[in-house]
Formats: C-alpha cells, structure tokens, sequence
C-alpha cells in the first residue's frame, strides 16, 4: 500500500506523542537533521566515493539513512504544524513554471 505524506506524517505524530518528551525543540532537531544527513554523506561516500568502509564500521543502507534523514523531517514539520504534503506541491508548482525551460528535455520517442 502507498502511503500519502499526510499518513506518514500521523505515523510519526503517533509514534512521538506516545512519549512524555514529545518532539524536541526546533533547534535540537536542527542538530538532529545536521547529523542524520552527515550519515548519508558517509554511506554515499562509501559506496559511490573513495572512502571504503572500515571491517569494524557497522553495516548501513543509503536507504536507511535516507529513512532515518525522512522521520526528522517529519518530526520538525510536525513540531512546527507544517504540511509537507502541501509544501511538496508548491515546491512542484515553482519546479514546473519557475524552472520549467531551466534543463535541457530530454527528446521524446
């Protein structure tokens, strides 16, 4: 089943409010999205740069930290009442008028 950004985004509000701290502030997930997405960088660079992993590094995904990067976000939207649902679809709109002739198409068949 496919899920929306709005039911993911309940998923994680369901998850955070089952716990007495709930989400933390703006600024400590400000730090928390810097460190997840300093993850990323590093399983990038592993699997696609020059920097192979150590034997005793442990085994992560892209798609994990991809994941892990995705519930952060969410939980700042959440924190701060931001449907990413709907900002997805005006970053799409500026996307498809703003830098609509930004690219070179590729040719049609």
């Amino acid at each position: 089943m496919d899920k929306t950004m709005k039911v993911m985004q309940k998923e994680v509000d369901d998850y955070i409010g089952q716990f007495k701290e709930g989400y933390f502030s703006p600024l400590a997930m400000m730090a928390r999205l810097t460190e997840e997405l300093g993850e990323l960088a590093r399983e990038v660079n592993h699997y696609y740069g020059e920097k192979p992993k150590k034997e005793t590094e442990e085994a992560k995904t892209i798609e994990e930290e991809l994941g892990d990067l995705q519930f952060v976000v969410m939980c700042l939207a959440n924190s701060l009442n931001i449907d990413l649902q709907a900002a997805h679809e005006r970053v799409m709109e500026k996307f498809n008028t703003r830098d609509k002739d930004r690219w070179t198409r590729k040719e049609e068949e």
